[in-house]
């Protein structure tokens, strides 16, 4: 019997319930243990790890969690956990990916899935040989607003696709200091990568170009960090997009997409909180969303609802570790673009 198989089965003795695993309870494993305990039917948060003394109790007990385990590799060999939701510094997912596949376990991971291609492929083939799900945590891609977009390229509403946008701008940078060496591309920017590609269907990037620069915080420029970044991207079916970031938006959180074709335009992301407007004698007045985990609050529910249903099915709606390394291949093209001041060839 497959490790897939014994997996399902699992889930049926239970009646559909899914028993989760969290690594990592940072601000964002938090927020998904939050989510997973209260916010998604049928779903069971079963164990929290995390290697800092107390990190885990800290999220597991106000959620009426027992299980709090400091190594994961404990949690892994949790018979009664069906599948993990990895939260942890980038620099650890390729190992708990593999790890955890080799444990029997479905996976979801936070972006990115790997630093390097070699990671990358590493953790696909993990998943892969063990016969379970990998979903990658490109939550753009279950925003409504997104998710219409994309349907309405791939019906064809926008003809050929000819010019992409995609932005990021974060609300602001309050520890220059602790940001670390190319996370505009690998852990920003990368959103972006995976939006365009998405919103390209079927197409392949085959060049990169991009610049970066300390335009927010120049003081720490020399310490390495980039907080201003644009790129732009050649795909092989013609298609030019741009990607850009910054990590200063005074005015709110701001993430946007568009796709211009040959029969139209859709776009998609408003920095608004609500539709309302304020008219008074100062002006025109609307509220902003500032965060992350309010901009695409329903977005980080739904795609953690759709790796329920992966657990069950076997199928991955979401962000495949493919659509992981593609994203990747991209912001690793442009380290090398910004390093030597030129654009950079994607292989095939």
């Amino acid at each position: 019997m497959s490790q897939t198989t014994t997996q399902a089965s699992r889930v049926d003795e239970r009646s559909g319930t899914v028993r989760l695993g969290l690594i990592g309870s940072g601000w964002i494993g938090k927020f998904h243990a939050e989510t997973i305990a209260q916010r998604i039917p049928g779903a069971v948060l079963e164990a929290v790890a995390d290697p800092q003394p107390g990190a885990a109790e800290r999220v597991a007990s106000p959620l009426g969690v027992a299980k709090a385990y400091l190594d994961s590799a404990d949690l892994l060999a949790d018979t009664a956990v069906d599948g993990v939701v990895i939260s942890s510094p980038a620099f650890t997912h390729t190992d708990l990916v593999v790890a955890a596949a080799r444990a029997g376990k479905a996976v979801f991971v936070e972006k990115p899935m790997a630093l390097t291609l070699e990671d990358a492929d590493r953790a696909i083939s993990a998943a892969a040989e063990a016969g379970l799900p990998l979903q990658v945590g490109f939550n753009r891609r279950f925003s409504t607003d997104f998710a219409a977009a994309h349907a309405v390229v791939e019906g064809g509403g926008v003809g050929t696709p000819q010019l992409l946008r995609s932005l990021t701008r974060d609300p602001g940078l309050s520890n220059p200091g602790a940001v670390k060496p190319w996370t505009i591309f690998l852990e920003t920017l990368i959103h972006d990568f995976d939006t365009l590609n998405w919103l390209n269907p079927g197409a392949h990037a085959v060049e990169v170009f991009a610049k970066a620069d300390a335009l927010v915080a120049p003081e720490f420029r020399e310490a390495g960090l980039l907080d201003t970044a644009l790129v732009t991207i050649r795909y092989d079916n013609g298609a030019l997009a741009s990607a850009e970031a910054n990590f200063s938006a005074v005015y709110g959180y701001d993430v946007r997409g568009e796709v211009f074709g040959s029969a139209g335009m859709v776009t998609a992301g408003d920095v608004r909180s609500t539709s309302m407007r304020h008219y008074s004698a100062a002006g025109q007045e609307t509220t902003t969303t500032r965060l992350n985990i309010d901009l695409f609050h329903q977005a980080y529910t739904d795609e953690l609802v759709s790796f329920v249903d992966a657990i069950r099915t076997g199928a991955v709606s979401g962000a495949r570790g493919e659509d992981a390394r593609a994203a990747l291949a991209i912001a690793l093209a442009c380290i090398t673009s910004v390093e030597k001041n030129r654009p950079v060839a994607l292989e095939a």
